[in-house]
């Protein structure tokens, strides 16, 4: 029986969340306040905590804080459970770490949905280490190149994630690398005033992640699923090893990786001295060969991402995508976005 550590201050609501998690075959622990519940989790290790943000001793965001210091609390999955509901609030939540953010009053489906999906994915992973752990190492250069990396790593259990659901978050330890078996991934972070900056995209056969020989470094960014994606991943300490015996494949994946930093420092240039046009048409025509869409079919992009990747305010975004629009380059249909004129919108950029 899983079992799940509910943190709440109010009585009723406690008891209420606690019965319906009972009767649904769970084994619950309570805390009143955020301090209790920082030690109650320490002690039990509980499989999924459940915790209110507004607590007194210690609020919601404390207890995150706190258990991601704690290794053996840091991977326990955490859904926030508050009657704050502004985005602010709510991407707080998100940015430290939770796993999921659930606004009061809730569905009950709502709630057991959100600990089901959490469970499963631990079970997957779990799953994954395990088999990770009984599978005979490659031979001595036994990998010719890339291809061959790919085709190993794709042995592994394939892990799927929606449409805006987070792949790895700063702060978490880097424990995987992953290769892209099919969908979009953006890796993106934070600037000082919570403006999103989208550093880069992955697509089909892209590997990403963080290959540090310090197995204690954490990731430095977010990795978000843009779609429906499914990737392989492979332990570090695994694709250590694969590394260590194919000298080859360790200089070609060395290549891809600095090619990436190439893009991004291009990127980063663009943002800085390109113009609004200029870097507007750029990010569309980025998205379009990452997202493997033919030049005349339709993008589905929101605007935020957009304006993330190009490095400028979503307004000054759409003011451009209506330029663009009335020019002809590009037709807007909601969030879709078609390209009319490829060849024009390149001589934007």
């Amino acid at each position: 029986m899983k079992k799940i550590l509910l943190i709440e201050d109010d009585v009723t609501v406690r008891e209420n969340t606690a019965e319906l998690l009972e009767l649904s075959d769970y084994e619950i622990e309570t805390a009143s306040n955020g301090r209790l519940g920082v030690e109650k989790a320490k002690k039990i290790l509980p499989d999924v905590i459940v915790c209110d943000i507004m607590m007194p001793e210690m609020d919601g965001y404390g207890v995150l804080e706190e258990l991601s210091k704690n290794e053996e609390t840091i991977d326990i999955p955490f859904i926030f459970l508050s009657a704050k509901t502004e985005h602010k609030d709510i991407r707080k939540g998100m940015d430290l770490g939770a796993d999921d953010y659930l606004t009061k009053p809730f569905e009950e489906e709502d709630l057991l949905s959100a600990i089901e999906s959490r469970l499963a994915r631990v079970a997957i992973i779990n799953s994954f280490k395990n088999k990770r752990k009984k599978t005979p190492q490659p031979e001595e250069s036994s990998l010719k190149g890339l291809e061959d990396l790919r085709s190993l790593i794709s042995k592994n259990e394939l892990l799927e994630f929606k449409k805006g659901e987070n792949i790895y978050e700063p702060g978490k330890q880097a424990s995987f690398f992953y290769l892209v078996k099919s969908g979009v991934v953006k890796a993106h972070r934070m600037d000082s005033q919570g403006k999103e900056l989208i550093t880069e995209l992955f697509k089909d056969d892209d590997f990403f992640g963080n290959i540090s020989l310090n197995n204690a470094s954490p990731y430095q960014d977010f990795a978000t699923a843009m779609e429906d994606t499914r990737l392989y991943a492979v332990s570090k300490e695994e694709l250590h090893k694969i590394l260590a015996n194919n000298g080859r494949v360790t200089l070609e994946l060395v290549e891809i990786l600095s090619n990436n930093l190439s893009g991004l420092k291009e990127q980063l240039m663009g943002m800085a001295y390109g113009s609004v046009r200029k870097k507007t048409a750029n990010t569309i025509l980025l998205f379009a060969e990452k997202i493997k869409k033919h030049p005349l079919k339709s993008i589905r992009i929101s605007r935020a991402d957009l304006a993330g990747v190009a490095g400028m305010a979503p307004e000054s975004l759409i003011r451009t995508l209506s330029d663009f629009k009335k020019e002809g380059l590009i037709e807007i249909e909601g969030r879709n976005i078609k390209l009319l004129n490829s060849q024009a919108l390149k001589k934007v950029v």
